[in-house]
């Protein structure tokens, strides 16, 4: 957007259902914490399309220097935010089916930690497991897999954790079983890595687990900030909700 704005150069944006466009949940990105992973005062759940979202950057300013991007959008046909929706193709050779696509938005914050999140399996983001964790009954051993993880985490090790086939998730952002390995894992001061800071894009989730805050705390502190968030987003829509 901002390169053809620059330029003059209308954006054509051929817009495609989200498939977690039902939700919206997670923390709001705070402006300090901005990267590649995160660039827009948004939460990881933003229930918008790609459409939606430009529509967004463009009416908020986020561009630099506050340019604005030409839109020329191509609308899904037939399609409500509530809509269950499978992708035709996997958006990442890590997220190879539905199931991996719904669990992505909590499992996702594994990767600011120690735990593995099945790289290097046939099944990753579907499970979660850490060689040292062997109170937890299901095992799983990551091996070089080019193409998809060449280097996994804890390559060619069996990893103890959980299964979510077998599990029923809740419905948006789950924490409860970032928090649930954390208490499991013998050394606390390593479980958490820098990234995860960029992937919820607020220190406080990390203090709030370190300090021992339930599920439910945490998910109330996000509240005003989803409240203000949903005005906002209300501006933007192009379909129902």
């Amino acid at each position: 957007m901002e390169a053809c704005a620059e330029n003059n150069i209308p954006l054509l944006i051929l817009d495609r259902p989200n498939p977690n466009g039902m939700y919206i949940d997670g923390p709001i990105l705070e402006k300090e914490h901005q990267s590649f992973v995160g660039m827009h005062p948004i939460p990881i759940l933003h229930g918008l399309t790609v459409a939606e979202l430009a529509q967004m950057i463009n009416g908020e300013n986020w561009l630099k220097n506050g340019i604005k991007c030409e839109l020329k959008i191509i609308k899904n046909k037939d399609y409500q935010h509530g809509n269950q929706y499978s992708l035709p193709i996997k958006p990442s050779p890590n997220l190879p089916n539905d199931l991996s696509i719904a669990l992505y938005p909590s499992l996702c914050l594994f990767e600011g930690t120690v735990i593995s999140v099945g790289r290097g399996t046939e099944k990753p983001f579907q499970q979660i497991g850490h060689p040292e964790l062997t109170d937890f009954e299901h095992t799983f051993t990551p091996v070089s897999m080019p193409g998809s993880s060449a280097y996994p985490p804890f390559e060619n090790k069996i990893c103890y954790g959980i299964d979510f086939e077998t599990k029923n998730f809740d419905e948006g952002i789950s924490l409860k079983y970032l928090i649930e390995f954390y208490k499991a894992f013998p050394e606390k001061e390593e479980y958490f890595n820098s990234f995860l800071t960029k992937l919820a894009g607020t220190e406080s989730l990390r203090q709030q687990i370190e300090a021992g805050f339930s599920e439910e705390e945490i998910k109330m502190s996000w509240q005003a900030g989803l409240e203000e968030y949903k005005v906002m987003r209300d501006k933007y829509l192009i379909y129902e909700d």
